[in-house]
């Protein structure tokens, strides 16, 4: 087949391939994940907003799209980059292709790409803006449109619920209040499973509101962006505090550090994958870990805070895990509802159950 779509990078570096899903022009942050399965939670995770991933396994397709899976019902990811799509499913779980998906959200898709090339250049020289554009468009028009587009910065505001919502349990024994800045839906799955009733309320939502609602236990969510972007999130969080017990993954665990008073900055190019290895400083147990995000917790600035790590990435040594034993807070960096992933953290959860009895207990 001949090609009809190319990337065009910040660099100026072209890539040339075939187009499906939507087929409209797309600047978006370039980033790569290494999981071999998963493709659908990748798709419909809020996380990836406005990115365009770089698959690392090279078949992507094969097994369809199942109704069961889906992270959110509204895919926001900017597009995929496969080197192989397969458009005749074999799962029997499927109900529809990808790329129809892709197309009826409006994800751009490009097949047929060098992805281990396109992988190299990115842990080279880190994630950047690429242009997914048609042959049509000379580099000198791409790099102008590349130059004079910036990526968005309201990404939160754009995934987050517009009102509160409710996720019963089948045996009621706890109630959370998950403050959803792109929340999996895999995690209230996992909250609900363990008799939780969930109560999901927008990423805006003041601190006087949650407590209203009298939960036993907080969560923030995981979600896309820098979390400086959100600094009324980081304001609600100062005032529940001590007063609840709190559970951040991803997103949620930078802004509970940000609200500690720790910093955060951005990684040259992520971590996203289904195979990340982590340390658990507080065991010594490896975890393999699935993860998906861009900025991290300054290692350094933990040191005039309250809180303490608790996991570390063996691959570089990043913070992945940090806990405030006096507030009854924790959080990590990676993401043990694991969709797609290991399920070697489902532990967490647990241990926000044993937080909340313990409150409960001494209230």
């Amino acid at each position: 087949m001949v090609n009809n779509r190319k990337i065009i990078l910040e660099d100026g570096q072209q890539y040339y391939g075939l187009a499906f899903g939507d087929e409209a022009d797309k600047v978006c942050e370039l980033v790569f994940n290494t999981s071999m399965i998963g493709y659908q939670e990748i798709l419909s995770d809020p996380s990836y907003t406005d990115q365009a991933v770089v698959m690392t396994y090279p078949l992507i397709g094969n097994y369809g799209m199942a109704e069961d899976d889906y992270e959110t019902r509204l895919p926001t990811i900017g597009a995929l980059i496969v080197r192989e799509y397969n458009d005749e499913p074999s799962n029997f779980r499927s109900t529809e292709t990808l790329g129809s998906v892709m197309k009826r959200f409006g994800v751009a898709g490009i097949s047929q790409i060098d992805t281990r090339e396109l992988t190299r250049s990115i842990r080279e020289y880190g994630s950047r803006k690429a242009l997914l554009t048609g042959l049509t468009t000379s580099l000198e028009d791409g790099l102008a449109i590349l130059q004079n587009t910036s990526l968005p910065q309201d990404a939160v505001s754009r995934v987050s619920c517009r009102a509160a919502w409710v996720s019963p349990a089948e045996q009621e024994r706890y109630h959370v209040v998950a403050i959803d800045c792109g929340m999996k839906q895999n995690i209230v799955r996992s909250l609900n499973r363990r008799g939780c009733r969930v109560t999901v309320v927008p990423w805006n939502t003041s601190a006087r509101e949650i407590i209203e609602r009298t939960p036993d236990g907080i969560f923030i969510s995981n979600g896309p962006g820098d979390p400086a972007d959100v600094p009324c999130v980081v304001q609600t969080l100062k005032s529940l505090i001590g007063n609840y017990p709190l559970f951040g993954i991803c997103l949620g665990h930078q802004l509970i550090s940000l609200a500690y008073g720790a910093a955060t900055y951005k990684l040259k190019f992520g971590h996203r994958g289904g195979n990340h290895p982590v340390r658990n400083l507080e065991t010594g147990k490896i975890e393999i870990t699935s993860q998906n995000h861009s900025y991290a917790v300054d290692k350094e600035s933990l040191a005039g805070t309250r809180l303490k790590a608790t996991h570390i990435n063996l691959l570089d040594g990043t913070i992945e895990g940090v806990r405030c034993e006096a507030d009854r807070v924790f959080s990590v960096q990676y993401h043990p509802e694991s969709a797609p992933g290991p399920q070697d953290s489902a532990y967490l959860f647990d241990n926000f159950i044993r937080m909340m009895e313990e409150a409960r207990t001494h209230a």
